[in-house]
C-alpha cells in the first residue's frame, strides 16, 4: 500500500504517531469485564474520550499544524467543523503559536462552543448544511490567506487520527474486530490504512447513525453520496465522505452497520452508568453497532473506539429516566 494508491501510506501514520506523540495522549483500552460476559464476547473501549480536547481530533490537527511551513503557519489557518475538530484546530494553533479561524454550524453543541472559546477564539458561524460551512470557510480563507486544515479530507488529518489504531494493535493482542463511527471518514480512513497494512485480519465495521447514511449510500452506489438530513442526534457525524477518504474505505472497509437513535441514545447512556466513561452520542455510535447487533460478535475479542465525550448534558435526553 503506497500513497501513489491513497492520500496517505502507513509510512505516514507512523511518522506522524512520532510527531505527535508530546501532544497528545495514549488513550487506554479498557477491557469491561461486565458487558463481555452480557454481550458474549471480549469487549474492549478505546477511549478517545480521554484525549485532549475530548476526543481523538486533537491528534490530526496537531499532526497538519506541525508540519505547516513557517511562512503558511504566520498565515493562520482555518477550517469548519461542528466542534471536536473545531475545538482541536484551535488547540493546536495555540500550541504553534499562530492564528486560527474556526467555522462552526448554528446549531453546534454549546458545549464544542464552549470548547473554542476557551482557546480564546470566537467561532465564526453559518447554516448547518455542509455546502453552507465550507463555503464559509472558504470565504474566511481568501480574506485572511490562511491555511485550510479540512477536519476530515486532509491527508496529515487522516494520518494523525490513524494513530489510534497503532495503540489498539499495541494495547488489544489479538483483536479481531474493530468498530468504528463515520461521519466524514477521517478517523475510520486512517484506521483502516494502518490495521490493514499491519494486520490485515482484523475486521474493520464502521458504524453510522440511520438517519444520517450517506456511507452506507456511498458504499452501495460506489459514488460518494451527500447526507438528506442534519437532524441525527450524533451531530459529529452529519458529514458526507470526503474524497481522499472515501477510496480508502471503499478499498478496506469490511462492513458497515446502521443504528437507530434510540440505539445511540441507549448506547451513551449505558457508557455512563455501566462503564463509567462519559460519551458524546457520536462517540457511542460504535457501542450502539455493538449491543444492537451482539449476536455477530459472540465470542470474539472485540474494540469499539469511543471518539469522543463532549457531551451536552441539558440538550441531550438519553432514554427514559
Amino acid at each position: 500500500m503506497s500513497k501513489d494508491e491513497f492520500a496517505i501510506s502507513i509510512d505516514d501514520v507512523r511518522d506522524a504517531h512520532q510527531r505527535i506523540a508530546p501532544h497528545v495522549l495514549r488513550t487506554p483500552s479498557l477491557f469491561s469485564e461486565r458487558l463481555s460476559s452480557e454481550l458474549g464476547c471480549e469487549l474492549f473501549f478505546k477511549a478517545e474520550n480521554l484525549q485532549h480536547i475530548g476526543a481523538f481530533k486533537a491528534r490530526g490537527a496537531i499532526n497538519a499544524v506541525l508540519q505547516l511551513n513557517d511562512a503558511d503557519a504566520a498565515r493562520g489557518v482555518v477550517t469548519h467543523s461542528s466542534g471536536n475538530h473545531a475545538a482541536a484546530l484551535a488547540r493546536a494553533a495555540k500550541i504553534r503559536g499562530i492564528k486560527a479561524h474556526i467555522v462552526m454550524p448554528r446549531n453546534s453543541s454549546p458545549t464544542k462552543i464552549a470548547s473554542v472559546q476557551s482557546f480564546g477564539i470566537e467561532p465564526i458561524y453559518s447554516e448547518p448544511d455542509s455546502a453552507s460551512r465550507e463555503a464559509k470557510a472558504l470565504e474566511v480563507q481568501s480574506q485572511t490567506g490562511a491555511t485550510m486544515v479540512h477536519p476530515y479530507d486532509n491527508a496529515n488529518v487522516m494520518a494523525g487520527q490513524g494513530t489510534v489504531a497503532l495503540e489498539i494493535i499495541d494495547q488489544v493482542r489479538d483483536a479481531g474486530v474493530v468498530l468504528v463511527p463515520v461521519g466524514g471518514g477521517g478517523l475510520l480512513s486512517g484506521m483502516l490504512v494502518a490495521i490493514k497494512s499491519l494486520r490485515p485480519n482484523i475486521k474493520v465495521i464502521a458504524v453510522e447513525p440511520a438517519l444520517a447514511d450517506d456511507a452506507a449510500r456511498s458504499l452501495q452506489s460506489g459514488e460518494r453520496q451527500m447526507p438528506t438530513r442534519y437532524d441525527t442526534i450524533a451531530d459529529g457525524l452529519r458529514t458526507s465522505l470526503g474524497e481522499l477518504t472515501f477510496p480508502v474505505i471503499r478499498h478496506f472497509l469490511d462492513d458497515i452497520l446502521l443504528v437507530g437513535e434510540d440505539d445511540i441514545r441507549a448506547a451513551t447512556r449505558e457508557l455512563s452508568e455501566r462503564v463509567h466513561l462519559v460519551a458524546e452520542p457520536s462517540g457511542a455510535v460504535a457501542f450502539a453497532g455493538l449491543r444492537s447487533n451482539r449476536d455477530r460478535f459472540q465470542g470474539q475479542r472485540v474494540v469499539a473506539v469511543i471518539s469522543g465525550g463532549n457531551i451536552d448534558f441539558n440538550g441531550c435526553r438519553l432514554g427514559q429516566s
